[in-house]
């Protein structure tokens, strides 16, 4: 059996998901782990990720990841906050031989809708190094551009097609990103940098060209759009305290534009409490994704994850598995950025076999 060895970077909420399961699979060889917080540094990666002993030290030393001779790294370190340090990150990766797995860069799951300066860098370090970069997650990632393309075999005709995320983000812990990145916790005149032109796009963007290309519907253009809700009432979510009359929901799209017609459409409707915007679409409960065609035939399919109470983690679970799942399929692949177009279906292997205790 093949063995891949395999460094873990950073243990946030999905790296220490990411960093048990290639712990736990016999196909890959955990051989280091990069941390970025002091406090971190030189400690067991299991026993800091309650994982048990594991016999890896972490590090926040690039030269001894790379020194540990590792044939792919899962980066899932923070990206939102810090895009272009990301980008150079991997970058380093790649041009010492190094395949890249990653969530942090969601834009770069399909390299001909992002940023062309930065596909360009990452490209030629991955010619540099002979090594491949694969970007997923469970959206962008999957819900609303494979899933979609998968769910589109079944069309005769599509007039359009539209994915909505209908999640709390109650239980989300990203303080960044739930209050500067969506705008939650802000007064309701604050622009936060999801209203930024071009900021969405950079994000979701790219999994709506990936639909229009791989089903042969050049785009108009991209728009998007941005609502959002006061709560009135204080919040204690996982992000921290929500005041009353700050922002307690968020609604947006990403629209790519077929003929003059909102033809693929990335929806989010993420709420911080359930009776907030109730005139918003909802689901049977949270922690839904739906996927909704108009054509021959007309169809619709749900995606639940997990139950009412941890969809959350379920979710986190899901996130990380897209690209550990992945990593024997990027070690094969040929140098370059590929995406879920260009690899087979990235299956589980050991699934049956690494079973954890559900939670």
């Amino acid at each position: 059996m093949r063995t891949y060895r395999v460094v873990q970077w950073s243990t946030g909420s999905v790296g220490s998901i990411a960093l048990g399961a290639i712990a736990a699979r016999p196909d890959l060889e955990l051989v280091g782990v990069w941390v970025h917080a002091p406090d971190k540094v030189g400690r067991d990666a299991g026993t800091l990720n309650g994982l048990g002993t594991l016999g890896v030290t972490t590090t926040s030393d690039v030269d001894a990841v790379l020194a540990g001779s590792p044939e792919c790294v899962c980066y899932t370190a923070s990206g939102e906050s810090r895009p272009t340090e990301a980008v150079d990150d991997c970058c380093r990766l790649l041009e010492a031989g190094v395949n890249v797995v990653t969530t942090s860069v969601p834009g770069l799951l399909y390299p001909a809708g992002f940023d062309a300066a930065a596909v360009r860098r990452l490209e030629a370090a991955c010619q540099r190094g002979r090594a491949s970069l694969y970007a997923s997650g469970i959206e962008p990632g999957f819900a609303g551009d494979h899933l979609v393309l998968m769910l589109a075999t079944l069309a005769r005709t599509i007039r359009s097609v539209r994915t909505q995320e209908i999640f709390s983000y109650a239980e989300y812990p990203v303080t960044f990103t739930m209050f500067d990145v969506f705008g939650f916790g802000k007064p309701p005149e604050h622009r936060c940098l999801m209203e930024l032109p071009g900021v969405q796009a950079s994000a979701w963007g790219p999994p709506v060209q990936l639909v229009a290309d791989q089903l042969g519907a050049p785009l108009d253009e991209i728009r998007e759009t941005y609502d959002k809700r006061v709560t009135d009432r204080p919040l204690e979510v996982a992000a921290g305290t929500i005041e009353a009359g700050t922002v307690g929901a968020v609604r947006f799209e990403t629209i790519g534009v077929v003929e003059g017609r909102d033809a693929i459409v990335i929806e989010h409707v993420n709420r911080m409490a359930p009776d907030l915007a109730p005139d918003w679409p909802t689901a049977d409960r949270d922690g839904t994704y739906r996927v909704a065609f108009d054509g021959e035939p007309r169809l619709s399919c749900e995606l639940t994850l997990g139950g009412p109470d941890d969809f959350t983690h379920h979710g986190l679970v899901a996130t990380a598995m897209r690209v550990v799942n992945a990593i024997p399929f990027v070690c094969e692949a040929d140098p370059g950025i590929v995406s879920a177009v260009d690899l087979p279906l990235t299956l589980p292997r050991h699934a049956f076999g690494t079973v954890a205790a559900p939670r």
